[in-house]
């Protein structure tokens, strides 16, 4: 996608309101998979059981597998914020993380080694908790500079051989830069866009339910 069009659509994330709160599984003893994001997993201007997180749970469903889904993703939020409230979205019986941050911090300019930071410490948290994850790497335009591109993307790759989790390259994958499957600011996934989030994801996710 050519940096003008960059520019112009991926702004309009820093206007993304509203939030969403995880809910509990009605069966406590249920395992949980929390996907854990901004705007683009909470799906802003869709109905709950159109984002990814919801559709992900129709395909959990459709293998025979018992787990709940909890869409935490929350408009707006950076890698830090997600930090700040992660205690509070693990849920009981949460058994796998999905990851999907970093769409905001690019936007802003966050500095990599902070946002190499906070996902650390996003993994670090998991891994104490023996969870599973499910990392998605998100890119960013060079309207920071190139370099800041560059070093932006590497961050995914790097933290999954670290941590040894599995890697899907980009969350929007498919998605970006085709209004067909966005909403009218050009960013956020409409519904169609949505499903084609959670078709990329199941080949990652399908593993860890096992």
């Amino acid at each position: 996608m050519r940096l003008n069009r960059w520019i112009a659509v991926l702004v309009l994330a820093l206007a993304a309101c509203g939030s969403a709160s995880p809910t509990q599984p009605a069966n406590s003893e249920t395992p949980v998979v929390v996907a854990l994001g901004d705007s683009l997993t909470a799906g802003p201007g869709l109905r709950d059981e159109e984002a990814y997180p919801a559709l992900l749970r129709q395909r959990i469903r459709a293998a025979g597998l018992p787990h709940e889904v909890v869409n935490a993703g929350v408009s707006g939020d950076t890698t830090a914020d997600a930090l700040a409230r992660l205690d509070r979205v693990l849920v009981p019986r949460t058994a796998v993380l999905i990851v999907a941050l970093g769409a905001n911090d690019g936007l802003r300019g966050v500095p990599v080694a902070d946002v190499t930071a906070n996902l650390t410490a996003i993994l670090e948290r998991a891994r104490d908790r023996n969870l599973h994850v499910l990392l998605c790497g998100m890119e960013t335009p060079p309207t920071r500079g190139l370099q800041y591109s560059i070093d932006f993307h590497n961050v995914y790759p790097a933290l999954a051989d670290r941590f040894d989790v599995p890697l899907m390259p980009f969350l929007l994958t498919g998605v970006v830069g085709r209004p067909e499957l966005n909403l009218a600011d050009g960013f956020h996934p409409n519904a169609a866009g949505m499903r084609i989030i959670a078709e990329n994801l199941w080949p990652y996710l399908e593993p860890l339910l096992r």
